[in-house]
């Protein structure tokens, strides 16, 4: 048994800024991005390990972080006719029977490392499918994995270690010094990925990092640099620490058994895609109930 986790507000993003999927009702509605949603979960629903399913999304793009730190990211700047899809992206999800999570408080990213975190010892394996590299913190081994199915890629423990130059644990020090533009994460000056992997591989955090570089353990180069910019602003480095870890206290009301996909809902799926003028689609679905 496995458990597939879809970070849904990629999925949507992809399928908006994705060459030629633009699509619109007979009314003027831009949809594609939903028929997208659509097409890649029924993509995933399809292979025959997966039994388990849910996707969360950014119900509103702000969230606890902004109260924390005013250059973390807002919705500002999405384009209105994506935005204005993103209500309908999760009844159509719901539709294809697949439990959905919709964010307020807490971001898509949250959702899905809860329920890695909460469900990894009842399943063979969790495969959260994102290449955001966020949820990078939430492989575990073989057991926790990141999978990119755009690219085709999986990233077990080795291949974040390999990637990043740091263990899965490291992730959000890694990503606090050298920053997530995608997330309004400024990073601390000087770091870069190479500097940021090289003493995070030895000291395992950066709470760890001495402040004077003549006490470094691995030689990096301009670290005396480094560790005074480090030095100068490590209460900042923390902050952006705990803006890049995810939480895992996100209350999700299902239980694995709930998670179970049991087919789509006939009248649901049909109502969803009748607003999509995509009628045809509810003929693709192979499991219907209802």
């Amino acid at each position: 048994m496995q458990l597939h986790l879809v970070d849904g507000t990629y999925e949507l993003f992809r399928a908006y800024y994705a060459p030629g999927q633009k699509a619109q009702t007979a009314d003027g509605r831009e949809v594609g991005a939903v028929r997208g949603i659509l097409r890649t979960l029924k993509s995933l629903l399809d292979e025959p390990d997966c039994t388990h399913v849910a996707v969360a999304f950014d119900h509103v793009i702000e969230s606890f972080r902004n109260d924390l730190f005013a250059g973390y990211k807002t919705g500002a700047g999405t384009e209105p006719e994506l935005r204005g899809q993103f209500e309908l992206a999760e009844q159509a999800a719901r539709a294809l029977g697949v439990v959905v999570w919709p964010m307020i408080e807490f971001e898509a990213d949250d959702a899905l490392a809860a329920a890695a975190a909460r469900f990894v010892d009842r399943v063979e394996r969790v495969v959260i499918c994102t290449p955001d590299k966020d949820l990078a913190q939430c492989v575990r081994g073989q057991r926790v994995v990141l999978r990119d199915r755009r690219r085709r890629i999986e990233l077990d423990e080795v291949g974040v270690v390999e990637k990043f130059g740091v263990r899965p644990s490291s992730i959000p020090d890694y990503l606090a010094l050298v920053g997530d533009s995608a997330d309004g994460i400024p990073g601390v000056p000087r770091w870069g990925a190479k500097s940021a992997a090289t003493v995070l591989a030895a000291y395992g955090d950066m709470d760890a990092i001495p402040d004077d570089a003549a006490d470094w353990s691995v030689t990096v180069r301009g670290a005396k640099a480094l560790a005074a910019s480090l030095a100068e602003r490590r209460e900042e480095a923390r902050l952006y620490r705990s803006l890049a870890t995810l939480r895992t206290d996100v209350d999700l009301p299902e239980d694995l058994d709930e998670i179970a996909w049991q087919g789509a809902d006939q009248a649901a799926l049909g109502a969803v895609c009748e607003r999509l003028d995509y009628g045809r689609f509810v003929d693709r679905v192979g499991r219907i109930r209802g």
